[in-house]
């Protein structure tokens, strides 16, 4: 199973495992939680799903996160602010409190009536936003609460690109054949990306530093934001 989010990361890890297990043999969960791009991250999940021709799909909404908020992704009293130069410097208010523990229960769940034994995120600690939720020990804990809190404790959380930089994801994804022109990272934007969050800078700095051309629309230079 593949938390498909719709990103380029998550969008790695779904050619990932249809490469290594075919694609009759892969689920796809997407979560829409009441983040700003929610319709159009629903729409880069359901394409690329299409497109690597995985047909388990499941797509399920959390209303909390929205009722909660506390994120720029969720609150609508939160902005979302311009990259700053150093990224992942300090947790950004971006951070959707503890949101990957929620979607990995759903995962899980849903693994165990499947009967799939691997849970695929495309979390990243490398040139990221230093969320908490991405770190790897944050994965050896959930995985021990998987263990211990299954019927049969054969379900692993695993994390293929977490300790990548993004370059490299970006590297593999194309000798993957990932669908990059499909996928969302815009924090703000579900037009054209704005370029100027933290998730579009993260983005187009790696297409760069991995000398490919970024398929996705984003503003022109003195665009409103």
């Amino acid at each position: 199973m593949v938390i498909l989010s719709g990103g380029m990361d998550s969008t790695v890890c779904a050619a990932l495992a249809v490469r290594d297990f075919g694609a009759q043999n892969v689920a796809a969960l997407h979560i829409d939680y009441g983040q700003r791009t929610e319709r159009r991250e629903h729409r880069a999940y359901e394409e690329i799903a299409h497109r690597l021709d995985i047909r388990t799909r499941l797509a399920v909404k959390t209303e909390f996160f929205h009722k909660i908020g506390g994120s720029a992704l969720t609150d609508d009293h939160i902005a979302v602010p311009k990259a700053p130069e150093l990224i992942g410097g300090e947790i950004p208010v971006t951070y959707v409190p503890f949101r990957n523990s929620h979607f990995l229960s759903a995962a899980v769940s849903w693994a165990e009536v499947l009967g799939a034994e691997k849970i695929y995120i495309g979390a990243v600690q490398q040139d990221s936003s230093g969320y908490p939720d991405c770190r790897p020990e944050f994965y050896a804990a959930f995985n021990e609460a998987v263990r211990t809190g299954t019927k049969e404790g054969k379900v692993r959380i695993e994390t293929p690109v977490i300790s990548l930089r993004k370059a490299e994801i970006v590297r593999l994804g194309l000798e993957l054949g990932a669908p990059f022109d499909l996928t969302w990272s815009c924090y703000c934007r579900e037009d054209r990306a704005c370029g100027v969050c933290d998730s579009c800078v993260l983005r187009m700095r790696a297409f760069a530093a991995a000398g490919a051309s970024d398929p996705i629309p984003y503003l022109s230079q003195g665009e409103k934001q």
